[in-house]
């Protein structure tokens, strides 16, 4: 039997979660063996950038710089890859902002 390598990656850890559970249960119900979701680390992307758009500050710091996060969560499912299985994993709705990569493995 073949296996399928599934990563997921999303801003929204909801949304992530969700969609792992879909996969988990047409695991389940298939019957074929399942590893994960494994959470791999969160990477965490920073920009400051200055209030005014001329240059000029407080000269105190925090008063004028915005800081931005923004966080990638990621998730890893190895599961083994019947046609059938691989057929239901297709049709699985999946939200904006989720990305979804299926790799194929011996």
């Amino acid at each position: 039997m073949h296996k399928a390598r599934i990563k997921l990656l999303s801003t929204d850890v909801r949304k992530l979660e969700e969609v792992c559970r879909q996969i988990k249960e047409i695991a389940e119900k298939h019957g074929v063996v399942i590893r994960g979701p494994i959470p791999l680390p969160t990477k965490k992307l920073k920009v400051v950038t200055m209030k005014t758009p001329c240059g000029d500050g407080t000269g105190h710091g925090n008063a004028t710089w915005d800081r931005w996060e923004m966080r990638i969560h990621k998730r890893l499912i190895d599961i083994g890859a019947d046609d059938r299985t691989l057929r239901h994993l297709m049709r699985i709705p999946i939200p904006d902002g989720v990305n979804i990569y299926i790799e194929l493995k011996d």
